[in-house]
């Protein structure tokens, strides 16, 4: 799979549903990420918006030096850097607040999953930025360390070393609360 290049080189070639496919392949995985990078839900979607606006309006070339995925972070990081730069405040609403926890199923498990999702969530949003940054890189859009070094500006080295003290704080923070994940 070669992570949307193709539909983006179909969209450079004039085909408009190339550039369909990727808003709907990751448009939500940014949303995610580009959260954690900026703690703002709202912030988050305009700038995922803004991130395909300039695939879409400037038409960057894609060298394939590394994947898709890891190229199209590189760019929303970017323009999540510039789009806080411009901003001067942002909203102190946790995104804990756009969580819907019901479900007809089995009320009292998913209830208990929905609690252990904010728990980790808000010991996540604890964290530093660039830990929140390596954790959902590498656990949730399951970038290896390699591609995570180059979403985040960083060398592979740094990364792992960030990934493993973020492991570490995170582990901590859940233990306090007397949650564990078992993927750390």
């Amino acid at each position: 799979m070669d992570n949307g290049a193709s539909s983006y080189r179909r969209y450079l070639d004039g085909d408009d549903n190339g550039l369909v496919e990727l808003i709907r392949d990751y448009k939500d995985g940014l949303i995610l990420y580009l959260n954690g990078i900026t703690g703002n839900f709202c912030l988050a979607e305009e700038l995922m918006e803004d991130t395909f606006f300039k695939l879409a309006a400037k038409k960057p070339k894609f060298s394939g030096k590394s994947s898709f995925k890891t190229w199209l972070y590189s760019i929303a990081r970017n323009a999540a850097i510039d789009g806080m730069r411009k901003r001067t405040h942002l909203s102190d609403r946790p995104a804990d607040d756009f969580y819907d926890i019901s479900d007809e199923l089995d009320i009292e498990k998913d209830y208990l999953r929905e609690e252990q999702k904010i728990s980790l969530h808000r010991a996540m949003a604890s964290l530093t930025s660039d830990y929140r940054q390596v954790l959902y890189l590498t656990f949730f859009e399951d970038l290896s360390n390699a591609e995570a070094s180059i979403v985040m500006h960083k060398s592979k080295r740094q990364v792992e070393n960030l990934l493993y003290r973020a492991k570490l704080a995170l582990r901590s923070k859940l233990e306090k609360e007397g949650f564990e994940y078992e993927r750390l």
